[in-house]
């Protein structure tokens, strides 16, 4: 592995980018057709990259499918598809700007659940950091007000899920590759989506399956680039920019599909990334 840390950070915000245009492609496609058909076309092409690229690097596919946990990998490519359709329905409900905004309180969720889910120590200042993230996703709920509206659930249901989907890769990391989580999070993935999806098929449009080819081939590459990223540089350098994506989705949301930006939202976002941040950093420096 290389250790280049300014080619990393270029790699993880060309990823953040890559990704936004993807949420922002699906928010569009969500719109008018149904969301479980959406994410089942998206995981065909998503599996067969999966394939490709866990043969590539384990020698076969029989190599990168070899895991001494296969009801916990399941489980983690369920889980992450479920997450998807949950935060595709959330920029239906909300916008990107709004769904991003909440959804960026996930690393959060994965430091506070990191002790009761893997055994990890978390100290007070980062206690302390998840407590004013939360307070951030209040001032972004509007107490009283937004915080029972079920459009706001949705988003925050999402963090969650990926949230523990994170937590669960790490612990697959303990006896798994890289390769063999990778290959089983697409795989299983296509097939639960398939079995789902498969019910609400539905005729799209010619141009609707141009914005269905580029979504597909955004989620290859950006899952591309997050596998170079994290290939010429440490997790812990390149993953505070990670929060770029909410950035680009915003600017997206603002600028293309005509959204807004409430001060309350900019506000708790700001505080949301400012506590994430800390977190991160303080997980380096453990």
């Amino acid at each position: 592995m290389q250790n280049n840390p300014r080619l990393g950070i270029m790699l993880m915000i060309a990823t953040t980018f890559v990704f936004a245009v993807q949420d922002g492609i699906s928010r569009h496609l969500a719109g008018q057709y149904n969301v479980l058909m959406i994410v089942m076309i998206r995981y065909w092409f998503f599996a067969a990259f999966v394939i490709a690229v866990a043969a590539r690097k384990e020698g076969s596919v029989r190599a990168a499918a070899a895991t001494k946990q296969p009801v916990l990998q399941i489980f983690r490519g369920v889980l992450l598809a479920l997450e998807i359709c949950v935060m595709v329905a959330a920029f239906v409900l909300l916008g990107l700007v709004e769904s991003h905004a909440i959804f960026a309180c996930y690393p959060l969720l994965i430091a506070a659940l990191s002790g009761p889910v893997l055994g990890e120590k978390v100290g007070w200042r980062r206690w302390a950091a998840i407590g004013v993230g939360f307070i951030g996703v209040l001032v972004i709920l509007q107490p009283g007000f937004a915080v029972f509206a079920p459009e706001a659930g949705v988003a925050l249901f999402s963090a969650l899920l990926f949230a523990l989907y994170g937590l669960l890769t790490r612990y697959a990391a303990r006896q798994d590759s890289a390769a063999t989580s990778f290959f089983w999070t697409g795989t299983s993935g296509a097939v639960v989506m398939t079995v789902a999806g498969i019910w609400f098929w539905e005729p799209m449009a010619s141009n609707g399956w141009v914005w269905m080819s580029i979504l597909c081939l955004t989620g290859a590459g950006g899952h591309w680039l997050l596998i170079k990223t994290y290939e010429v540089a440490e997790a812990s350098a390149v993953q505070p920019f990670a929060y770029l994506q909410l950035v680009f989705a915003s600017a997206i949301g603002l600028f293309i599909l005509g959204e807004t930006l409430r001060p309350n939202v900019a506000i708790g976002a700001a505080i949301v990334v400012g506590a994430g941040l800390f977190t991160l950093w303080r997980t380096r420096k453990a």
